[in-house]
Formats: structure tokens, C-alpha cells, sequence
């Protein structure tokens, strides 16, 4: 048991140089963005989805693309279109020249898909993303096809332009480990995106992890020992958001009209972890359940109507539960 202990304190030492790194290289294409950068890191390092919403040219696919490239996993990009259909990602049945069926993959077999606008295509095809999501595999004309592994989906939205589009319902935005929200880069920052997007600048990325490092790292994360305080804060902390409970503040009671649910628990609890991880902290504190929280319950919660009367957000709902 105690040498056990002792490679997952070197393991961890490991994970923080290789966070580092990963941030270094990702820092030579994308300027800024430090949060979105390490909560998209958290929700693959703790084998979570990630759903970024951000208006255009926020560089959403850029940011995916280069994890893809430094964390040295296949990638794929599907752009969501009112056409699509569910067997365009996962894959179909054809006859070959030997007039025997054989079964053609489909883009979700890579380990990081980027979902491009999932919110433009129907429920049908956004209910077989969300499927391959949970179960990490697909079904075609009966037979079961293991997805990759690693396996990752960054799906993103455009929270302007709502003309058209399929919004997700709750219980598939469930899914998602963490929602986050993408802002406009500060005026420095625009100026470094210019001068290196208008010249002949090209980043160097190298490899930083292997897809078999990272799920060496991925049980590492679970193994990870959370003190009981730590882990009735983040269970309460999603139970204090459930309106009519008993856990529930007068703030809840007034202005949400459904809380999150068991899984924002076990998120709080697993990003928790990966954040002190990342910090080079043998267990979570508190904190690290602070750190992660917002992006984990801002998609889990439900307004009523006085609170979008009164102009009440999401944000400063889960603000005061965090203070109190």
C-alpha cells in the first residue's frame, strides 16, 4: 500500500511537469484563454466532456485542434448542419465489391471529436453524439463498436444566433462535465492574436503526452485520496442548488426552478481532484471544489420566471452559493 502511495506522489510530480508543458505549447498558438485552457485539460484528464460556448472567432476549433495535436490523439472535426443525419458520424453499412456488408467507421471514431454548432442539428443526431459520449461506444445494424481511447468530445455553441437551431435539453447538457464560457481576449492579448495571425508566424507544437499517458493519468485522478470534509462540501454544494430541499438557501428557493443533479457531484468531486493535481497538491482542499464549480453546475441549474424577471444570472446564483 505504501509503495502504491509513494508512485502516485511521484505520479503527480510527473502530471504537473506535463501540465506545464501542455501549457507552454498551447500557449504558442493560443494567446490567452488560461481558464478555458485548463478546464478543457481538467475534463480530459478526468474523462469528461466539454461544452464551450463562445460568439465566432473566439478560436473554439483552433483551441481543439492544437490540444489534439499536443496531447498526440487522432482528431476529428463534424460541423452540425440541420441535414445531418445520425449514421454521417457514426458510421454505415455498405456492400463491398464481394457483395458481403461491411461496416464503414464513422468520424466519432477518434479520441477528440470537436462538435462543431451542436445546437444546428436535430435531436436525432444529437442523441447519437450524446449516447457515444456516456457509453464510449456505438451500435450499427446490431453489432457494438468501441469508440477510441481516449475519448473526448468539445462540442461548441454560438450563444447569439438562435434562428434555426435544436437547443440541447437539460438532461442531455448532463452530459457535459463542464460548460464553458468563452470571452473576447483582452486588448494586449488581440494585438499578439493580430501580429501572429497577419504574418508568416507558424507555431512549432510538439508531443507532449501520449493518448496512454493520459489514461495512466486518468486513473491516477480517481485514485487520488479526498478528505470527507472536502467531499460533503461538493455534494452540498450541488445539493444546496435543488429549490425546496432541505439544503436549499432563500436564494435557491426564490430564483431557480431545478437544481443540479447526482452528477454534478461526482464532477465537482473528479475536477476537484484534477485541479489540486494540476497544482501539484497530493489531495483537493475546498478551493479546488470552488475552482471548478462554476463551469460545472452554470449548465445543470434552471432559472424560474421571477429571476429572469428581475435579471437575475445563472452566475450570480452560483456566486452566493459559494459564499455562503
Amino acid at each position: 500500500m505504501e509503495n502504491t502511495q509513494t508512485s502516485d506522489v511521484a505520479a503527480v510530480d510527473s502530471l504537473v511537469t506535463k501540465y506545464n508543458d501542455l501549457r507552454t505549447e498551447i500557449a504558442k498558438v493560443i494567446v490567452g484563454q488560461d481558464e478555458v485552457v485548463k478546464d478543457t485539460l481538467i475534463s480530459i484528464f478526468s474523462r469528461g466532456h466539454c461544452l464551450l460556448v463562445g460568439v465566432p472567432g473566439l478560436a473554439k476549433t483552433l483551441l481543439v485542434n492544437t490540444i489534439a495535436q499536443v496531447l498526440g490523439l487522432s482528431y476529428n472535426r463534424i460541423q452540425f448542419t440541420p441535414d445531418l443525419m445520425p449514421s454521417d458520424i457514426i458510421g454505415t453499412e455498405i456492400l463491398d465489391e464481394n457483395r458481403q456488408f461491411r461496416f464503414v467507421k464513422g468520424p466519432l471514431f477518434s479520441n477528440i471529436i470537436l462538435a462543431d454548432e451542436i445546437n444546428r442539428t436535430p435531436p436525432k443526431t444529437q442523441a447519437a453524439l450524446l449516447e457515444a459520449m456516456q457509453e464510449r461506444c456505438v451500435t450499427a445494424a446490431g453489432q457494438r463498436y468501441e469508440l477510441g481511447n481516449p475519448f473526448f468530445v468539445l462540442a461548441t455553441q454560438n450563444p447569439i444566433e438562435q434562428e434555426g437551431t435544436y437547443p440541447l435539453p437539460e438532461a442531455q447538457l448532463d452530459r457535459f462535465m463542464f460548460n464553458v464560457l468563452l470571452d473576447y481576449p483582452s486588448y494586449d492579448e488581440e494585438i499578439n492574436v493580430v501580429k501572429n495571425t497577419t504574418s508568416n508566424y507558424t507555431a512549432d507544437l510538439k508531443e507532449v503526452v501520449s493518448g496512454e499517458e493520459i489514461i495512466k493519468y486518468q486513473d491516477l485522478i480517481r485514485r487520488i485520496p479526498i478528505p470527507d470534509n472536502v467531499l460533503q462540501y461538493a455534494v452540498r454544494l450541488a445539493a444546496m442548488t435543488r429549490p425546496n430541499t432541505e439544503l436549499a438557501p432563500e436564494i435557491v428557493n426564490s430564483y431557480l426552478a431545478w437544481g443540479a443533479g447526482p452528477r454534478a457531484s461526482q464532477h465537482l468531486v473528479v475536477g476537484a481532484k484534477c485541479n489540486a493535481a494540476f497544482n501539484g497538491k497530493y489531495s483537493p482542499d475546498i478551493e479546488d471544489v470552488k475552482s471548478v464549480a462554476k463551469a460545472i453546475l452554470r449548465h445543470r441549474i434552471v432559472k424560474n420566471y421571477k429571476a429572469e424577471a428581475e435579471g437575475v444570472s445563472v452566475e450570480n446564483i452560483i456566486q452566493k452559493l459559494l459564499e455562503l
